[in-house]
């Protein structure tokens, strides 16, 4: 019996034969061909449609319509007068609303006492000495005097309590992997601000910028987060398949559906500052851009399925990986479709409400602009993701395969015995 287990720890140590070695190199090598054609064209794509800088015809048009000359400075509220401003209707709501005499307390104009008025919804939040308001604030062409009015509530501290809590909470949990996970996201973020928005915004097609922008995004986060690695390389290739698919999946959706991207209040106000952008892109790039970490979630975990299973029993052919890891991933499709579907209809709830008071028949209201481009937005995205799960998992389980069978750990040897 001794002589059985000291046969299977030598087992374990035994270094990897030529032939194994060979197989990891070939494997190597497989994904080196997928992967640098991939990133060569993300690079070129990212050269090729980085914007110049220069302001677009929309940023040329927003500053038009505001005064040259304007800030939004912090101030701190010193006191607050309110009265009765309710408009007389049958309704019979009162309204309250309020003066303000606040300090500016940071930005142009600082150390001055001016009044502001606070519209009925603003007093409504129940404003009280020492909280910070952002004011707007303009400039008088001809007399240079400035003006102020209220623009919103100053959130600093909220916002980065939260952000602090979230750092800590993911490095203290997920660790090393977490920092880097972050790390990720803020490149994302540049990636999203520098090229991605300034971008759609320029003449280039905004579904080609997004899919490079995102592209660009995943190469970055994934290896990032989880290493390079086999694993990390089938997460990628399911990822930028279930990009492609939604790219055109929605192309073709929009297009069938004549959808014209100007479902919101935002769209709109777009239109006015320039009307040569491409709404119907414009549309296609969010749905893009929705899809990418849920479609990161998935294939990182169908991937990782996939590892596990292999190296938990190495003796698996890769039919057999495919068809255990679809076992998994037709749980986690499951779960992922209602997180997408009330996620969305999170986001619209106003919208959802709006279609509750008006009396309309309910396939009028799905077919419509407002619901109909979530509707569709949703299907496309769930389609790519459920999609990229076989895609995902087919990957895994040839790269696996491909790299040789790789020893199960001690533990697991010793207690096979």
């Amino acid at each position: 019996m001794p002589a059985h287990s000291h046969s299977h720890v030598h087992d374990d140590e035994t270094p990897p034969t030529p032939e194994i070695l060979t197989r990891r190199r070939r494997a190597t090598w497989l994904m080196l061909l997928v992967l640098v054609p991939i990133a060569l064209a993300t690079v070129v794509g990212l050269i090729a449609l980085w914007p110049s800088g220069d302001a677009s015809r929309a940023q040329q048009a927003a500053e038009s319509f505001q005064p040259p000359g304007t800030t939004y400075p912090d101030a701190t509220v010193q006191s607050l007068q309110t009265y009765d401003c309710s408009d007389g209707s049958a309704s019979g709501q009162q309204l309250t609303c309020g003066t303000a005499v606040v300090e500016v307390t940071e930005g142009d104009g600082e150390g001055d006492f001016v009044s502001v008025d606070l519209p009925a919804e603003v007093v409504a939040t129940d404003v009280e000495q020492g909280d910070g308001f952002v004011l707007t604030r303009t400039i008088d062409t001809t007399t240079g005097d400035a003006s102020y009015q209220f623009s919103d509530f100053q959130r600093d501290t909220p916002i980065i309590t939260l952000a602090l809590a979230f750092v800590l909470v993911v490095a203290a949990v997920a660790r090393l992997r977490g920092i880097a996970a972050l790390v990720g996201l803020g490149v994302a973020f540049v990636v999203l601000l520098q090229f991605i928005l300034p971008g759609i915004l320029t003449e280039e097609s905004p579904t080609l910028v997004t899919l490079v922008g995102s592209a660009a995004i995943m190469f970055v986060v994934l290896y990032l987060a989880h290493g390079f690695s086999a694993r990390t390389t089938t997460a990628l290739i399911g990822t930028l398949f279930g990009l492609i698919l939604v790219a055109v999946l929605g192309a073709v959706s929009v297009s069938a559906a004549k959808l014209l991207g100007f479902s919101s209040e935002e769209t709109v106000q777009l239109l006015t500052y320039d009307p040569t952008l491409d709404f119907s892109g414009l549309l296609l790039a969010g749905i893009t851009v929705a899809g990418l970490g849920v479609l990161n979630d998935v294939t990182i975990t169908q991937a990782s399925a996939i590892w596990q299973l292999h190296e938990v029993d190495p003796t698996m052919t890769a039919r057999q990986l495919f068809a255990r890891g679809m076992t998994v991933g037709r749980d986690h499709i499951a779960s992922t479709i209602y997180t997408i579907v009330f996620a969305y209809a999170g986001a619209s709830l106003p919208v959802l409400l709006l279609i509750e008071i008006y009396d309309r028949p309910l396939w009028t209201v799905l077919t419509g602009t407002q619901v109909g481009e979530e509707v569709i937005r949703t299907l496309v995205g769930a389609i790519a993701l459920v999609l990229a799960v076989p895609v995902t998992t087919a990957a895994g389980a040839f790269f696996a395969k491909a790299a040789g069978d790789k020893p199960a750990p001690k533990l697991l040897a010793r207690l096979g015995r």
